[in-house]
């Protein structure tokens, strides 16, 4: 079996594409090129990649199942270029990192303590969504990844993923409103109290570790958003209270420069641990990282910066 590195390139483009006409402008390649190529790997490896019809061209259901495979392939060749590159020096590094909501606002400062320190090294920033950080990592587009726990990560085995801080969850309320004046807040106390909540999979979190009583009232709350900034100007205006990640400094001086009031939950769940959401440095297990310099460089600059949440 000889497998080249364009055969595979024509795989994942016209996979992206879908299109041979496409994927051949891409690659500036004709048209008869890349249909050779695809057809050279199916040969080799036996497989029909692409299910074709004179209307649409669409991967197979092995094509799909390999996609993610040549993507790392050729993400891993690329790491090898560039480090054979640099294996003398930092100077010709790169790290790409990602980053997903309630990790991102700390970001900017590893990247600035980090150039300070070597000023040589480029750095790229992706901000996305907890769930594709995951993926982004898997198919090595990203060095190393910072982001929020997910129950599925636990099932991957190909991920390193190491505890940076946690942050516990919160409600915000006016200042005025009858539960600001509790010394103890209890997750009974939401009952009958219209919720502001976010969608997504933290509210998730939330419930499934609550009593079905409170779970089934904060899934059913009375508004529901996207954004922390909107469920947090809805509380003060009135419409109701929130539950909040104080995942940034800005958050915390917004909410008390605005007359609400953060407060913590005093009792337990049924677990008898309190709420948190663990935020990760996630990292590719398959591609250690002690094979890229700059990445080595960075690590310890992620940790000393993150660490300092841990205690806040």
């Amino acid at each position: 079996m000889n497998i080249s590195i364009r055969q595979l390139t024509a795989f994942i483009q016209v996979a992206d594409n879908g299109s041979f006409t496409r994927a051949s402008d891409q690659m500036h390649l004709t048209q008869s090129a890349v249909s050779g190529l695809i057809k050279e790997l199916e040969s080799s490896l036996g497989i029909v990649l692409f299910d074709r019809t004179t209307r649409q061209l669409s991967l197979s259901v092995v094509g799909r199942h390999l996609l993610p495979q040549a993507r790392r392939i050729l993400n891993e060749m690329q790491l090898f270029e560039n480090e054979a590159s640099s294996l003398t020096s930092l100077a010709q590094g790169q790290v790409r990192l990602a980053v997903s909501q309630f990790a991102a606002s700390s970001m900017p400062a590893v990247i600035a303590q980090f150039s300070k320190q070597h000023p040589e090294i480029g750095v790229s920033l992706l901000d996305c969504s907890a769930e594709n950080l995951l993926r982004h990592i898997q198919d090595i587009e990203v060095d190393l990844g910072v982001g929020t726990e997910l129950g599925f990560m636990e099932a991957e085995d190909d991920i390193n993923a190491d505890l940076l801080y946690q942050l516990p969850f919160c409600v915000v309320m006016p200042d005025n409103h009858a539960l600001a004046q509790k010394y103890e807040i209890m997750w009974q106390d939401l009952l009958d109290i219209p919720l502001i909540t976010l969608q997504g999979p933290f509210i998730e979190q939330v419930t499934a570790e609550l009593d079905d009583r409170i779970a089934s009232h904060i899934q059913q709350a009375r508004y529901k958003v996207n954004f922390m900034s909107t469920a947090l100007e809805m509380t003060r205006q009135g419409f109701g209270i929130t539950l909040c990640l104080p995942y940034m400094p800005e958050v915390i001086d917004w909410v008390s420069a605005n007359g609400l009031q953060m407060s913590r939950w005093h009792n337990p769940l049924k677990c008898g641990s309190f709420l948190s959401i663990s935020v990760l440095l996630v990292r590719y297990r398959l591609l250690p990282l002690l094979l890229k310099a700059s990445c080595r460089a960075i690590f310890p600059v992620i940790l000393m910066t993150y660490s300092i949440l841990k205690y806040r």
